[in-house]
């Protein structure tokens, strides 16, 4: 519901479904219990289990916190994990406790290396949250491909072509039938630049954690193969550990300086206004969601 308010629907309930089908199937483990330990002094190990992915998460926010301070920076490695959601509501739990933190997650397969036509990578998303002195975080939350590929899916779902630059079909080419951009890749944010990244965070979330590679992990959109055993990662900071104090002050005069502009809105207000917005008027779910919420 978070993930609703905050206006992103193809990380909300039209997720609901997939996520019956595959708990049905034993693709996720609905009552999956995750454990962490604490390899070294400044790191965090967690196990999903195959389990989703919000379980492991709630442990992250709720232990990294006291690391990050106490080494003055924190890493934490999730495996065996699931749909990592809309990454904005965690990096800002994190800066709501005064912290800076850095998310990266892998996704099943679905983009290119650049100049290629099979899928290596997902859609990659990196997030980052921090604090600013008496105002809300500043978050930032996107995906490595040009769109994050659940817009794509809600399409199939209304059965609504698609822009042309979001996708490519099998063959690689543009494509604005969504069923055909399912089937072939996400066209990166960037060109080559965003396909760069969708590498370092692979290596980021999978490469470091254990987690499966992008092309190894079954799909989060059926209910078909094994678990698909994701990564995610956490690069969480305390800020006043260097200067001693001032770090969100700081943060807080460079958006002031931002915001003097015309036209500019601060990443991440958007979808906290909505939010805002949600929790004092209600939320309007589409028709065809509830229904198929209601089918299961």
């Amino acid at each position: 519901m978070q993930s609703e308010a905050a206006g992103q629907g193809g990380h909300g309930l039209r997720r609901v479904p997939a996520y019956v089908k595959q708990v049905r199937a034993g693709k996720c483990d609905g009552q999956a219990t995750p454990s962490a330990t604490r390899p070294r002094p400044g790191l965090l190990a967690i196990d999903a289990a195959y389990g989703f992915a919000y379980p492991a998460l709630d442990i992250a926010v709720a232990e990294v916190p006291a690391i990050a301070r106490e080494q003055g920076i924190a890493f934490c490695a999730i495996h065996r994990s699931h749909h990592a959601g809309v990454m904005a509501l965690t990096v800002e739990r994190f800066a709501e406790q005064g912290l800076a933190a850095m998310m990266f997650a892998n996704a099943p397969a679905s983009m290119a290396p650049w100049g290629g036509k099979v899928p290596v990578f997902g859609t990659n998303p990196i997030a980052f949250g921090v604090p600013v002195a008496n105002a809300d975080p500043i978050v930032i939350d996107l995906a490595l491909s040009k769109v994050a590929r659940g817009k794509v899916m809600a399409a199939t779902q209304k059965n609504t072509p698609i822009p042309d630059d979001w996708a490519l079909d099998k063959d690689g080419n543009p494509t604005t039938d969504p069923f055909l951009a399912m089937e072939g890749t996400m066209a990166p944010s960037g060109g080559a630049k965003g396909a760069a990244l969708a590498f370092m965070v692979e290596v980021l979330s999978a490469g470091f954690s254990g987690a499966n590679f992008s092309y190894q992990a079954s799909s989060l959109f059926d209910d078909k193969g094994p678990p698909p055993a994701l990564g995610h990662s956490m690069i969480v900071i305390d800020p006043e550990a260097i200067t001693g104090g001032g770090a969100a002050e700081r943060i807080a005069d460079l958006a002031h300086e931002m915001a003097k502009q015309d036209g500019v809105r601060l990443p991440g207000r958007r979808g906290r206004n909505l939010r805002v917005q949600a929790m004092a008027n209600g939320l309007e779910i589409e028709d065809d969601v509830i229904a198929a919420i209601h089918a299961l």
